[in-house]
């Protein structure tokens, strides 16, 4: 039989502020409907304008252990932007708090990315290709002078184990509105988290490897950085025979480096900077970085450099995407993958095409560097400085 909640939840306050749009009541009382071994609750969503509350939605929530046990309908978070809360019991929702969990935080530091000495100089004297060969060899001293001296860590050659259950984005709705790119792995959706927009790399089953191992990299202590695409959420979608896997990140206009190189040509300042920020990232990914408030960040190789998995924020600064064929090295651990040759062809270094790869960390690291080398000279080939 069903297990219920304190109260079966039979009915809830329904509002949409979008009543127009939507073609829908604005508001009134919703009876709630699903599968009877299926909790039901009451939810509402909400924002504070200035000390305004202004209701956004308010109805039936399906089942959900976040709302389990709860007759009040309580919103925890710290200062969101959009208020949500769930609640078990007719009508519950109708009433809605806002009770901040305190949480005392110690300020952390974010690595600083050192600038060359005579980067000024070279910059106003030198020519561009004289430039880009500079990032590219700040970027290689950077990633070894901040390494741990770890021993090699070999490539396993068994199978991978199952993967851990998928982990659930969370509580929010989530509107698909247009496909802004396809891939190997997928499709990237153009969707509206509430009131923001947000991307949506969307993997079908038999490519759960991919999923799994990106959403896998995303969730290790450190990823957060300014130049490494901003990673939200996971989850599954669909009935068991037809699942589809989501992976959710901050959505960014412009698009990939390649489409905006397509469409644009670019001045010596905005090549500098679009080169620099590509290297930060990837000189950041590299790094191997005990002691974060999180834990350890190993050193990650991407495997993939290209510059369609470099995408551009609105200020034209370039954060990394795409970590379907990432390996982690930590020390005295497997690195998972077996594959050696993976990659985009045109990308790939001489040593992977001919199959003569040392499987050992700072080979894969190099195999990343000269594919950004690659990936500069696509920049350069379309900056317009003589």
């Amino acid at each position: 039989g069903a297990i219920l909640g304190r109260s079966e939840t039979q009915e809830c306050i329904y509002y949409n502020a979008n009543w127009e749009k939507d073609k829908t009541n604005r508001s009134g009382i919703e009876p709630c409907y699903g599968d009877k071994d299926k909790r039901r609750h009451c939810f509402a969503t909400w924002k504070n304008i200035s000390g305004s509350i202004e209701i956004v939605k308010q109805g039936c929530w399906l089942d959900d252990i976040n709302c389990y046990d709860r007759n009040d309908c309580i919103e925890k978070k710290d200062s969101p932007e959009v208020f949500f809360c769930c609640c078990e019991g007719n009508m519950c929702n109708e009433r809605f708090f806002y009770f901040p969990e305190m949480e005392v935080t110690q300020p952390t530091s974010n690595p600083v990315t050192p600038k060359p000495p005579l980067f000024n100089t070279l910059l106003y004297s030198l020519v561009p290709i004289m430039g880009i060969a500079v990032i590219v060899l700040f970027s290689f001293w950077m990633y070894r002078h901040h390494k741990l001296a770890y021993p090699p860590v070999l490539v396993p050659t068994q199978d991978p184990g199952p993967p851990p259950p998928s982990p659930l984005m969370g509580l929010k709705p989530l509107q698909l509105l247009e496909i802004k790119a396809r891939g190997r792995f997928g499709c990237v959706w153009k969707a509206q988290l509430l009131n923001e927009y947000v991307a949506v790399k969307i993997f079908p089953i038999q490519d759960k490897q991919s999923w799994q191992n990106e959403y896998e990299i995303y969730s290790l202590p450190g990823m957060k950085h300014d130049n490494i695409l901003q990673f939200i959420g996971a989850e599954k979608r669909g009935t068991s025979i037809d699942v589809d896997l989501w992976l959710i990140t901050a959505f960014h206009e412009k698009g990939s480096l390649t489409d905006f190189l397509k469409a644009n040509v670019v001045s010596w300042n905005e090549l500098c900077h679009i080169a620099q920020t590509m290297a930060r990232g990837l000189a950041y990914l590299h790094e191997d970085i005990p002691g974060l408030k999180d834990g350890h960040k190993p050193a990650i190789s991407h495997r993939d450099i290209k510059s369609k998995n470099v995408l551009l924020k609105n200020n034209l600064t370039a954060c990394i995407a795409d970590f379907g064929l990432a390996l982690k090295f930590e020390a005295g651990k497997s690195a998972g993958d077996t594959h050696g040759q993976v990659g985009t062809r045109r990308y790939m270094a001489p040593e992977v095409l001919e199959g003569a790869i040392n499987f050992q960390r700072d080979a894969f690291l190099r195999i990343d560097m000269y594919a950004m080398g690659l990936v500069l000279w696509e920049l350069a080939s379309r900056c317009t400085a003589s």
